[in-house]
């Protein structure tokens, strides 16, 4: 797992058929900007733990489901260090 920072929603209307409507997040880790599938519901400025690979697509619903990236938790108290 990895920690992100979350910046702001991505919003991609046109999309293949197996995205279906995740919500996705633009997160950042440093200066590194990602897009991430968002399972959990997070919101601008959380710091969320991110899972990435096989682990990601399975987070996000199903072993097809072409994501590399998903948020998977919300951290209640962290300071970026």
């Amino acid at each position: 797992m990895k920690i992100f920072q979350v910046e702001k929603p991505l919003v991609a209307t046109n999309r293949i058929e197996g995205m279906k409507h995740k919500h996705l997040q633009v997160v950042r880790d440093g200066k590194t900007k990602m897009v991430a599938v968002d399972s959990v519901g997070a919101s601008p400025g959380d710091w969320v733990l991110c899972v990435g690979s096989s682990a990601a697509r399975e987070a996000a619903g199903s072993k097809e489901y072409p994501s590399d990236l998903t948020i998977v938790g919300i951290i209640d108290n962290w300071s970026e260090e």
